[in-house]
């Protein structure tokens, strides 16, 4: 058997025009563009194993996204020095390759992570959106209340059964840890969420976003999103906000790279089977 390396790849994209991560037949996906060039300069199957972080959904974006894939060794010895390069040449301006690093072969993108963590960003301006930006913020139409929302936020961090904010999926637990959701006004006015936990179920941050706004325009009480806690599944009166508001900052790993097979077996044995 050919002696084979794994290397993590820090991948930044913008998601308006693809429908999601995930390879999806007839599609265009990020993970479909960047097998497609990796195909291309190494030979089609020569990168295997492809996994990622997290499975961002369609028009979500990323600055922080982290996968990892297999190569044979000589492979990487032979394109090491420029593979990143022509990675440039050949992808969408859309998706960017910022690093690859060899790591030890018990990194696992998705398993070995301690934490995920995104920003959601919109504005209240009367005008909307800045031009340049309106694929990254949403234009909300009424005023918003930073303090309404912070309060709001407040009662969501903590260990919960997120089911009401949550897509059910058979099998699947919702129990999160939040370990950080706050929101920011910046200097020039956009309302920044930050939203970080050990793992998300689908839809959850959007959900999360859209309670969270209801409260920030008046629309309901301080604290309605944290109420919904007590529920056993999703709730048709949250509204998920619009994905193209949302971006994947960061995703964290141990500092001691010993420790990623054991982080690896700790996830596995609480989201296994149930997010397999």
């Amino acid at each position: 058997m050919d002696e084979r390396i794994r290397l993590r790849l820090d991948v930044a994209y913008d998601g308006t025009g693809f429908s999601g991560w995930a390879v999806q037949p007839d599609r265009r996906t990020v993970a479909g563009v960047l097998v497609a060039a990796l195909d291309r300069i190494l030979g089609a199957g020569t990168a295997s194993g492809l996994t990622v972080a997290g499975r961002t959904d369609a028009g979500v974006h990323a600055a922080g996204q982290v996968c990892h894939l297999d190569l044979p060794t000589e492979v990487w010895q032979a394109h090491e020095d420029a593979l990143l390069r022509r990675l440039a040449r050949l992808l969408p301006p859309d998706v960017r390759v910022r690093a690859m690093t060899v790591v030890p072969a018990t990194f696992d993108a998705r398993f070995s992570a301690t934490f995920r963590r995104y920003e959601y960003r919109v504005t209240d301006a009367p005008w909307g959106a800045e031009p340049l930006r309106r694929h990254e913020i949403l234009a909300w139409p009424r005023a918003l209340d930073l303090d309404r929302l912070a309060g709001a936020a407040a009662g969501l961090v903590g260990e919960h059964d997120f089911a009401a904010y949550c897509r059910r999926k058979e099998n699947a637990t919702t129990l999160r840890e939040v370990t950080r959701l706050d929101w920011r006004r910046d200097a020039d006015g956009v309302l920044v969420a930050t939203v970080q936990a050990d793992a998300f179920c689908q839809a959850m941050v959007r959900s999360l976003v859209g309670a969270m706004l209801a409260v920030g325009e008046g629309r309901r009480p301080v604290q309605w999103p944290a109420g919904l806690l007590t529920r056993r599944e999703r709730s048709s009166e949250v509204s998920v906000a619009p994905a193209h508001g949302l971006t994947l900052v960061a995703v964290g790993y141990p500092d001691d790279p010993a420790e990623y097979a054991r982080r690896a077996e700790a996830t596995r044995r609480l989201r296994v089977p149930a997010e397999a």
